[in-house]
């Protein structure tokens, strides 16, 4: 793409200046050679049209004038550049692991801890263009949701159709983590990562999850651990015969085991006690894990000065033919 033009000797610019002096000259020039002659009216005259060919010979002079401008902007050297970018992306592969037991449907967010989590976790997507995303989902049990993938509106699209109840209850952190570790394990980015976001402690599961932490270290993957709910006592809905009721039950994080899963593979362990907390988690994380991107700028100058100079040869041209034939001077 054409940037605007920029002059290699703008100095000669400066003599621009002369081509309203030569003007004014020609204009003052003009008027005292004209002769007087003193009549006692102008009556007789009224029936004669002024001569085309009298007002036409000004325009050797504006040839002139035109082709001394043209001349000094071609002395300036206008260039054009042209510049192309060549960008080099080393991405990063994140898996986001998401409990969805049925504790996650505690209102201490809004409109509930799995509901919150969903919708930050897709801004956040949103925000990485040049990275892989991949989708785990655990409760009682685990599965892939999504596998690694650039196409971030399916993972979204995916997202929308995460819901509990879809597996057994309960919250087995380790399979979780292990099957989030298996779509990593054979990745070949330059940073492996993995967000895993639980509101409970391990009680279900047929893997360690310490265990699983030293497999993702070996790997050389990086886990992030989010405790989602407020601290004390949070909503919860219960249905009755009557409706849902409510009742206050204990919030229950196993901290300690989230802290050691981060430490052991070089992550960190977050806590969110509310939805701004949350937002600010992933936004920190989104700065921590950024993906490497090379720019490459080239720039080329191309010489624009030959069509002026063109034009003004050409004007002084036929400024040269004019003067010599149709507007020649006899003796």
């Amino acid at each position: 793409m054409l940037d605007n033009i920029t002059f290699q000797n703008p100095i000669f610019l400066w003599f621009l200046i002369i081509i309203p002096i030569l003007l004014a000259w020609y204009i003052f020039r003009r008027n005292k050679r004209n002769a007087e002659i003193r009549i006692a009216s102008t009556t007789v005259f009224k029936n004669f049209s002024t001569a085309f060919k009298i007002h036409a010979r000004h325009s050797l002079f504006a040839f002139r004038l035109i082709a001394l401008a043209l001349i000094l902007v071609a002395l300036a050297r206008p260039q054009t550049t042209s510049s192309r970018q060549e960008s080099n992306v080393e991405g990063i592969d994140i898996v986001m692991a998401l409990d969805i037991s049925s504790s996650m449907k505690a209102e201490d967010f809004k409109p509930n801890r799995l509901e919150a989590s969903k919708n930050v976790a897709s801004d956040f997507i949103k925000e990485r263009p040049n990275d892989r995303v991949g989708l785990v989902v655990f409760a009682g049990e685990s599965f892939t949701q999504c596998p690694l993938t650039t196409d971030h509106q399916v993972v979204t699209d995916l997202f929308k159709d995460v819901k509990i109840g879809i597996v057994e209850d309960g919250t087995a952190i380790g399979n979780g983590l292990a099957t989030a570790i298996n779509r990593l394990k054979d990745s070949q980015a330059v940073s492996k990562v993995i967000i895993l976001l639980t509101d409970g402690e391990n009680n279900s599961g047929t893997i360690d999850p310490v265990s699983a932490a030293e497999i993702a270290a070996k790997f050389g993957i990086r886990v992030y651990t989010i405790g989602v709910g407020s601290l004390g006592t949070a909503p919860y809905p219960f249905e009755t015969p009557f409706g849902i009721r409510y009742e206050d039950v204990e919030v229950k994080i196993d901290e300690d085991l989230l802290q050691q899963i981060a430490q052991l593979t070089d992550g960190q362990y977050f806590r969110a006690s509310n939805n701004r907390k949350l937002e600010e988690i992933y936004a920190y994380i989104d700065k921590l894990e950024k993906s490497k991107i090379d720019i490459t700028e080239f720039h080329k100058k191309h010489e624009e000065f030959f069509l002026y100079a063109l034009i003004a040869l050409l004007l002084l041209v036929a400024e040269f033919v004019l003067r010599t034939t149709y507007f020649r001077n006899l003796p």
